[in-house]
Parts: C-alpha cells; structure tokens; sequence
C-alpha cells in the first residue's frame, strides 16, 4: 500500500509539478484545487499528509486546517 499525500492548491501548474516529483518518489497524490475540494477529497481518501497553499479562493488552506 502506498503512502498518500494530498495536494490542496488553486495553480494547476503547482499541483502537477508537486505531484510529478512526489509520483516519482512512489507516493499515491491526491489533488485539490481549494480547501472545498479538499474537504470533499479527504472524507473519501485517507492521507498521510496534506500540503496545502494559503491563499485560495471559495476557502482559503487555514480554514481547510
């Protein structure tokens, strides 16, 4: 079973480049594009970790914490 680790940002390019590097590492990556999304992402996948941004429209990564 692989470790996974959510990516919760509004850039897509950031998502895919944090997740290419993570992917190559052999880690499972969930993405989320706000911390709604991530909210509805995590209540169905169990992660290790999350690696949020800050500053995100509909709800920001402190609130999504």
């Amino acid at each position: 079973m692989s470790k996974k680790i959510m990516i919760v940002d509004d850039s897509v390019s950031i998502r895919k480049s944090v997740s290419y590097v993570l992917t190559q590492e052999g880690y499972e990556v969930i993405e989320a594009e706000d911390g709604l999304d991530g909210l509805a992402k995590s209540e169905k996948n169990q992660c290790q970790l999350i690696i949020t941004d800050i500053n995100m429209p509909n709800m920001g990564g402190i609130e999504f914490i």
